[in-house]
């Protein structure tokens, strides 16, 4: 499956460094871009320097999984800036508010906003995967304005019924719910009645 992953400056870096673990060890293909607020957030959250240059949060970031391939965020020749390439899913993890409201008007700034943009006006799996409380009215209306236009809207709230004992097994939560959406097996967490 071949599956490009946005990471934007909403707070959530675990949600994506655990899916991007999940993605390239279930053998997809995965091009992955960030924003430059996603840097800092995943410099932050996941190694505690918001200062680590660029090039070291990916190379961290990406570390030795396989079949990943990193795209500059201003990159529009890109495959995922065509609709005429063969994409399975694009998902944004996490995903700003400002990416929302960006998506929700259909302008396009970076690689990470064509691709959604490619996936909605292809009719392809867009799951967007939102971390913000509380939400505006404005947000609100982004969220409603992007799922009728057919992207899944995932919000980053773990679950507990499942037995949750570790902010690991509340980050698979949601993880295994993406990997549901995009149609891939998995066994992150026990599923309901098992």
């Amino acid at each position: 499956m071949q599956v490009f992953l946005g990471v934007t400056g909403a707070s959530g870096a675990p949600y994506a460094a655990r899916l991007l673990r999940a993605l390239a060890d279930g053998g997809c293909d995965v091009g992955l871009a960030a924003s430059t607020a996603g840097i800092e957030v995943l410099a932050t959250e996941l190694y505690g320097d918001a200062t680590l240059p660029r090039d070291k949060v990916l190379e961290r970031f990406v570390g030795d999984a396989a079949g990943v391939t990193v795209y500059e965020v201003d990159d529009y020749k890109s495959p995922y800036a065509s609709g005429s390439a063969k994409v399975d899913a694009y998902v944004i993890c996490p995903c700003s508010m400002s990416t929302v409201g960006t998506l929700a008007t259909g302008a396009m700034a970076n690689l990470i906003h064509r691709a959604a943009s490619v996936a909605l006006k292809e009719g392809r799996k867009l799951v967007l995967v939102p971390r913000e409380t509380p939400l505006s009215f404005i947000h609100l209306n982004g969220l409603a304005t992007l799922q009728q236009a057919g992207a899944t809207i995932l919000f980053a709230a773990p679950g507990f019924y499942h037995g949750a004992r570790t902010i690991d097994d509340l980050v698979d939560f949601v993880v295994a719910r993406i990997l549901d959406q995009l149609g891939l097996d998995n066994s992150l967490v026990k599923r309901w009645g098992q």
